[in-house]
């Protein structure tokens, strides 16, 4: 093994570590959640409590483990992004003035959510169980920090909220308000996707990119490869939707189980057609059954 450290075949990390680990990643996102959502995770509510006090000793815990993460990662000599004109503190400092709209946006996407699924009871109910809320949350934030250039952080938390949820969102996404996924499970938004206010998606939805070249795929570095879906749009379970030209006009619905690679008018109906359902006793051996 130590044989096998001693070559430079792209799996060390050398010198300084510049890579956070996991586990402070996984912290920083659950001291972030005690903040956008009091009172749902370990902390007890506000009721009776000094707020004031609370919410700086949580903002103040949070800052320190982003701020120490970010420095670490932009000296990380290894990184072969560009960061060297980034200011940790600017982009902490930054980043917690956004943090009021964070929690605005989310709380539209809670009651989307739960005006969206008749199973839900309660806003309480949506926020505590529904795994689209855990991933669009800890997706508002990693964009947030996209944004601003940040190395490694932003996939790190994106990459632990589909390890939790199932549903895979690249930080680089952008996504309106009111944005709620039903289920979620093997849900998949490529980094440049574009989504407006209003969406819905079902579980197993794709947005994603067209083949790419066999070689040369740095090339396509931030060029739009993903899908826009405009306003009101719905798309159902199973539907794939590819390519950075496709765009899904305002309040068209996409059918379960569709394939498109080309865009879609406003207010269109999208659904695969000619299909038969053929019944037959069970007496028929599977090897009998056909459509």
């Amino acid at each position: 093994m130590l044989d096998s450290y001693a070559l430079d075949c792209g799996v060390n990390q050398r010198g300084e570590r510049g890579v956070p680990s996991r586990v402070e990643i996984e912290c920083m996102i659950s001291e972030l959640l005690a903040i956008l959502f009091p009172g749902y995770l370990k902390d007890m509510p506000l009721e009776g409590r000094d707020v004031k006090g609370y919410v700086a000793k949580k903002l103040e815990s949070f800052a320190t483990q982003l701020r120490s993460t970010i420095i670490r990662t932009v000296s990380d000599k290894s990184s072969k992004q560009n960061v060297s004109d980034i200011d940790p503190e600017a982009v902490v400092e930054s980043f917690l003035q956004r943090l009021p709209e964070i929690r605005g946006e989310l709380a539209l996407d809670v009651e989307a959510a739960f005006n969206g699924d008749p199973a839900a009871r309660s806003c309480e109910e949506v926020i505590a169980c529904y795994p689209s809320i855990l991933a669009i949350s800890i997706h508002r934030v990693a964009h947030e920090l996209f944004l601003q250039g940040i190395p490694l952080i932003p996939r790190m938390m994106s990459e632990y909220a589909h390890r939790l949820t199932g549903i895979d969102i690249h930080p680089g996404a952008k996504i309106g308000l009111r944005f709620f996924i039903d289920h979620g499970t093997g849900t998949v938004i490529g980094e440049t996707t574009e989504i407006g206010n209003n969406v819905r998606l079902y579980h197993g939805v794709t947005l994603g990119a067209l083949s790419l070249p066999k070689k040369n795929t740095r090339s396509l570095v931030g060029a739009k490869r993903h899908p826009t879906l405009e306003d009101d749009v719905i798309v159902y379970s199973g539907a794939t939707i590819l390519g950075g030209e496709t765009v899904i006009g305002k309040g068209s619905i996409i059918g379960g189980n569709v394939w498109i690679t080309e865009s879609v008018p406003e207010r269109t109906n999208v659904a695969l057609s000619n299909q038969t359902l053929a019944f037959r006793g069970n007496e028929y051996k599977m090897a009998d059954f056909s459509i």
